[in-house]
């Protein structure tokens, strides 16, 4: 049971939800087994209040734990988080799409939303022989740095840009624009071509290329994007990410 006593008494001031998600936001894409001795440790909790958040969360089936002890994010999470979902209803819309595109492009196609100004990649298709890709399913990037992430940056409210180019843009690549001004360029450059081309953002060995899926109020509700080798033409798989993105517009249209 959660002890509110805890709560008042917690010399950061910290609530019950604060520590949940300390603790969830653990869990990584590479890191997807801990002990409760790690979980604590990284979520910045003393051993006690962590192995308590831990027992409960366990209880409530958010957490599994092994027979070895060790934690794992539980189905019951899942679940929770997929009913009702707008992602989980662009990835489904999208799905037929993308496949199209990865038999046509043969390389990684990926689908993207904006959240908490970052690229959240919501599904990954990968041909065996394709190029490289740092992207995970459930993973984040930059917004600057990305073909995906330039597409959800130039159809994003004003005051989301603002904020975004008003922090420290990190360098992943010598290629990465870090110059707000240079990335001002860009994004008005997208909207102006109804696409992004990223070469050597993310990686110095690739070119990322994105195209919106707008909503009905010409934002984008998401981003089709298409990881190339560095030197490969663009344009086949630009021509496949436009059709596809109206192929999502259309399913989510009728969906709603």
């Amino acid at each position: 049971m959660w002890h509110p006593a805890d709560v008042a008494n917690s010399p950061s001031g910290d609530s019950v939800t604060d520590r949940i998600v300390r603790v969830l936001e653990t869990f990584t894409p590479t890191r997807t087994v801990q002990t409760a001795s790690e979980v604590g440790r990284r979520a910045g909790l003393p051993s006690s209040t962590a192995h308590r958040v831990v027992s409960d969360l366990v209880s409530a089936g958010l957490l599994d734990r092994d027979g070895e002890g060790r934690l794992s994010v539980g189905l019951r999470l899942w679940e929770l988080a997929t009913r009702s979902s707008h992602a989980l209803r662009v990835r489904q819309a999208a799905m037929p799409a993308m496949e199209r595109v990865q038999a046509r492009v043969r390389e990684h196609t990926q689908l993207a939303i904006l959240e908490q100004d970052e690229a959240l990649f919501l599904e990954r298709l990968s041909d065996p022989d394709a190029g490289a890709n740092i992207t995970r399913i459930a993973g984040r990037l930059p917004l600057h740095a990305t073909s995906s992430g330039l597409v959800l940056l130039a159809f994003a409210d004003s005051d989301v840009q603002e904020r975004v180019l008003a922090r420290p843009l990190r360098r992943l690549t010598s290629a990465t624009p870090t110059d707000p001004a240079t990335v001002r360029r860009k994004l008005a450059e997208v909207r102006s071509l109804g696409h992004a081309i990223a070469p050597g953002y993310i990686e110095e060995v690739s070119t990322g290329v994105a195209v919106p899926v707008r909503d009905r109020i010409s934002g984008a509700t998401a981003a089709l994007s298409v990881v190339l080798p560095r030197e490969a033409p663009t344009a086949l798989a630009l021509e496949e990410l436009h059709r596809a993105a109206r192929e999502v517009e259309a399913a989510l249209a009728g969906d709603s």
